[in-house]
């Protein structure tokens, strides 16, 4: 009997914890030869999401939770829920029901195949805005001809991976997370399972346009030092043009005279030098912001609930007041 615990974030999902829940036990039941188990993490949410983690677990001993002091993001709360994880296996979805319970099945198959991880693709992002399909496109895009890391398009976080997979994802504990880029950057035999893209039905998305932008620059950051480079080399090609400029000015005010440049020119060169350096200080910058935020060496996330045991809660002696 294999063991298989799946970690589901939670963020102000109190409107469909009960039908994910029903939906995924009902998925499950069909499942033999493997014990299945909740990890719930509730990243800080403002609504009764924790109040309905702490009667889940009440109710189903297979339902546990870890509760953060404050929304420390998702990247994080996947983590915490794989540092918590003792399965043989362990899955990672949303709570959403954007992420198919129903896919568990064909997961399990393909680890017992043999291989190391079963991920989900959508084959498409129908049903999501224009735009947001657009920007994700391009992003995958720039990222992947940037980057050693190649990240499948239209990839998903769901997931099932072996013990082994987990244990090296665990070890890479920079404080500012790339998931999609540390499950290719760890290696593993993935097998990719295609599905059609789930639109929300019950609650809200979290993400915002200025959250994926983060997310997108914070995963090309994280993954290739190439935009350094490209800096480097449009700093030596601004350079030697600068150089040939001043030759042929020189040339040009030694055998025809002085020479008097026009004025938008000049303009045009030095609001394009200006923008250059401003972006270049810019990209220089968010790869400093890495190092500084890494250098601190605080924790991922502060755990202060949990229906498990663990050394990371420190006790309230108001509990033993009120005991």
């Amino acid at each position: 009997m294999h063991s298989v615990d799946i970690i589901v974030p939670c963020y102000n999902e109190a409107e469909v914890l009960q039908s994910f829940l029903e939906e995924s036990e009902r998925v499950l039941s069909a499942v033999q030869g493997y014990r299945f188990s909740y990890i719930f993490v509730n990243d800080g949410s403002r609504d009764g999401t924790l109040e309905i983690l702490r009667r889940m677990s009440r109710e189903n001993e297979r339902v546990h939770y870890l509760s953060f002091s404050r929304n420390f993001g998702k990247e994080a709360a996947m983590f915490a829920g794989l540092k918590h994880s003792t399965g043989d296996y362990v899955i990672v979805m949303d709570a959403d029901l954007q992420h198919p319970p129903a896919l568990i099945p064909e997961m399990i198959k393909e680890i017992e195949a043999g291989h190391d991880c079963a991920a989900a693709c959508r084959k498409s992002r129908k049903g999501e805005k224009g735009l947001t399909t657009r920007i994700s496109g391009l992003f995958y895009r720039f990222s992947n001809s940037l980057s050693d890391v190649k990240m499948p398009q239209n990839a998903v976080d769901f997931r099932m991976m072996s013990r082994p997979m987990v244990n090296a994802i665990l070890q890479l504990s920079e404080v500012e997370r790339f998931s999609k880029g540390i499950f290719v950057w760890v290696g593993f035999d993935t097998a990719w399972i295609p599905y059609e893209n789930v639109e929300r039905t019950m609650g809200t998305s979290k993400w915002s346009f200025r959250s994926l932008l983060k997310y997108a620059i914070d995963g090309i950051t994280s993954f290739t030092v190439k935009p350094l480079k490209l800096i480097r080399n449009s700093g030596i090609l601004l350079f030697i043009a600068a150089i040939i400029y001043l030759l042929v000015t020189l040339i040009k005010t030694l055998v025809m005279g002085k020479d008097v440049p026009g004025y938008a020119s000049l303009l045009c060169v030095a609001l394009f030098l200006g923008g250059t350096l401003q972006l270049s200080l810019g990209i220089v910058g968010e790869y400093i912001s890495h190092i500084y935020l890494e250098a601190k060496d605080r924790p991922i996330y502060i755990l202060k609930e949990s229906d498990l045991a663990s050394p990371e809660i420190t006790p309230d002696p108001r509990q033993k007041e009120q005991a």
